[in-house]
């Protein structure tokens, strides 16, 4: 459980410091815009895979890993509904478009909807620290980032056409279809399909 702690805290930590734009400004001055980057990018790699680490090593490991509550099945239907929006949401943040303009911050909206839809479907402690510190971190940072009134990474960036919408979708589908089948089960061991029954 503290090696899944310990890179909580690292890449969640990491993170928190664009909330606080003295310090952001502060670091960049010191170590310059390029290395700034470099060492936040590098923090956040350990963090990840620290991480991932500890939550494998938690699911390897019952008795570390108590079921606080046994999850009924319908929770896992939302959890699968839930997850079409989030990678949508995913994609237009990297993606110029109406739905990236009207959630101002769909990367955040994003991360709320997976760490919600994974909460549901969970019940064990690993879960709950993962999925309930990603959850708290992203309602934190959009209140954040209101009252700083940041824009996402991609600006003030307009469509250029209807037609980035329809890319969104698509590939925000797409990429839904690949987890559905397979890709969930290839990346993190778990089909989400045979969980429904």
């Amino acid at each position: 459980m503290m090696l899944l702690i310990v890179g909580l805290i690292i890449f969640l930590g990491i993170h928190l410091l664009p909330t606080s734009p003295e310090q952001r400004v502060a670091l960049q001055s010191r170590l310059g815009a390029g290395t700034y980057k470099t060492v936040f990018s590098i923090v956040s790699l350990i963090g990840l895979v620290i991480i991932v680490l500890g939550y494998h090593k938690m699911q390897l490991n019952p008795g570390k890993n108590p079921v606080l509550w046994d999850p009924p099945t319908w929770t896992r239907h939302i959890a699968l509904a839930l997850m079409l929006p989030a990678l949508i949401f995913l994609v237009a943040a990297n993606v110029p478009s109406r739905i990236r303009t009207a959630l101002k911050h769909p990367m955040l909206v994003a991360i709320k909807i997976w760490a919600l839809a994974h909460l549901l479907a969970n019940g064990d402690l690993a879960s709950l620290l993962l999925f309930g510190s990603f959850l708290a971190y992203a309602v934190y940072d959009r209140i954040s980032v209101k009252q700083r009134g940041v824009r996402g990474p991609l600006g003030d960036a307009q469509p250029a056409s209807a037609i980035n919408d329809v890319i969104v979708v698509g590939v925000g589908v797409a990429l839904y279809l690949a987890l559905l089948f397979g890709g969930h089960q290839w990346l993190f061991g778990v089909a989400p399909l045979p969980q429904l029954s």
